[in-house]
């Protein structure tokens, strides 16, 4: 088939061409988080109305020099209308792509970030007579990481709390309802990789789903710090112009009603510490989802669940009968992938050298790639769950075949009973020897116990003796 021109055009703009899997293999994935941690995000969060970044965080400082009457006209107050402050508001609201192309324009002259978002609110008061006497305003004592640090905290918050949270809710969810569905399904456990006391497949799951939904609440509620205090933290500049003001005051009032905690104590960076609690809570996380992904997967191997084959797929080039456990091994991987970066975060962002260096600012930018490839994990994980139900028939046939878990019940009757040296017998009689229900019966009927006693161990099977797994999992 011949290739025109407009399909070599179309494949180079395609998501083939993508340097990451998060913006080829995965972008349909990935594409909320764009959202959030793209370079026009970082200038103005694209969709959610209530974020403020860094055009934002400007405004904001701007409207609240304002309102504590700092702001001149001459040797007068400058008194603004409310439509006045609705302008104001209107160059955050019509901030759009094709604006964003100016600010990088002006970047290209400045070779700083921060600094272009500053011209390019300047150049929008320019346009209004009354709110040009204010240009001079803008940034006003502040440093880049003042509006960084800020409009970072608000970023990752609404990623937090719109993206994040409920991922992992439906996580928790879908193991909540395996949890149910399966609360009373019998199974063996194995400790060590060896056969041990019976659970339920629905308790396995409630186990999980009890982990994530309990540090995603400490997730949920974590609190990202802020500071406004100028170059190195001290509102050397804001004294010097406004020495009647309690600015620590101020600076905490502005934090605050931004929704973020104020962190009074700072060189010219806000230290990242909540940053860093952050990710040690999603590495936490995620390595609780490996777990269960490597869990599922070995229960997979030995048959204990089955796979819902979809015609249309391929589980090996060669080997048709293969139905792999893909899903779970995609989960892995890339939560593995996220948690790289999240150790990285960790370790590099509460270190700087003195009061400021630039090493943190590359690595901040990443923040959406360390959440794209958790997300992706997530979703895997929920798929492969999706896929997976019990194998009734090898669960209950290896707890048929595997009768020496009973010794552990049967030790404590006989302490319970006084018989002599009960793990010492049971060891002679089960280490190593293949036990059936006829043999451990006629181990039970030569021991010295009452007849109720007795009868109620002869009636015991490996399948009942599930202790307390199956309510459990339905309280789950």
């Amino acid at each position: 088939m011949q290739i025109n021109e407009d399909q070599i055009i179309e494949f180079k703009e395609s998501t083939l061409t993508a340097i990451s899997p998060l913006d080829g293999r995965y972008a349909s994935q990935t594409a909320p988080i764009k959202d959030y941690f793209s370079e026009y995000a970082l200038m103005k969060q694209y969709n959610c109305c209530h974020s403020r970044y860094r055009i934002k965080v400007e405004i904001e400082w701007l409207k609240f020099l304002h309102s504590k009457s700092m702001i001149k006209q001459g040797n007068s107050v400058l008194s603004l209308t409310a439509l006045d402050l609705t302008y104001l508001d209107l160059i955050y609201d019509k901030f759009d792509v094709t604006k964003s192309f100016r600010v990088k324009q002006i970047e290209s002259t400045t070779n700083h970030d921060v600094k272009s978002i500053e011209y390019y609110i300047k150049e929008e008061l320019d346009k209004n007579p009354i709110l040009h006497s204010m240009k001079e305003y803008v940034h006003f004592c502040c440093t880049s990481e003042d509006i960084n640090n800020i409009a970072y905290s608000l970023m990752m918050t609404d990623a937090k709390n719109n993206l994040l949270m409920k991922s992992l809710e439906g996580v928790v969810n879908k193991l909540v309802q395996l949890s149910h569905d399966h609360y009373n399904v019998p199974m063996l456990s194995r400790t060590h990789g060896q056969v041990a006391s019976p659970t339920t497949v629905g308790k396995e799951f409630a186990n999980f789903a009890y982990r994530i939904r309990n540090h995603s609440e400490l997730l949920r509620n974590l609190k990202f710090e802020a500071k406004l205090n100028g170059a190195v933290g001290n509102y050397n500049a804001h004294l010097l112009a406004y020495p009647n003001y309690d600015w620590p005051i101020l600076s905490k009032q502005f934090i605050e009603e931004l929704k973020l905690k104020h962190n009074p104590f700072t060189t010219q960076i806000e230290p990242h510490d909540s940053v860093a609690l952050y990710y040690s809570y999603l590495n936490l996380i995620n390595n609780i989802l490996v777990g269960l992904s490597r869990d599922v997967w070995s229960y997979i191997s030995i048959n204990y669940f089955e796979q819902k084959s979809i015609k249309s797929e391929v589980g090996s080039s060669t080997m048709p009968h293969k139905v792999n456990p893909i899903d779970f091994e995609n989960c892995e991987g890339n939560l593995g992938l996220s948690n790289s970066l999240a150790q990285h975060f960790m370790n590099k962002l509460v270190i700087s050298r003195y009061q400021r260096d630039l090493s943190d600012s590359t690595v901040m930018r990443n923040h959406g790639v360390c959440l794209g490839y958790a997300v992706v994990g997530y979703r895997s994980l929920i798929k492969g769950l999706d896929k997976i139900s019990p194998n009734y028939e090898t669960i209950f046939n290896d707890l048929e075949n595997h009768w020496e878990v009973l010794a552990e019940p049967i030790q404590q009757i006989m302490r319970q009973y006084g018989v002599p040296n009960p793990y010492e017998q049971l060891k002679e009689l089960t280490r190593g020897q293949k036990i059936t229900k006829d043999s451990l019966r006629e181990f039970i009927s030569k021991l010295s116990l009452p007849e109720d006693v007795k009868k109620k161990l002869l009636s015991l099977e490996p399948k009942d003796y599930i202790g307390n797994a199956d309510k459990m999992a339905r309280l789950i």
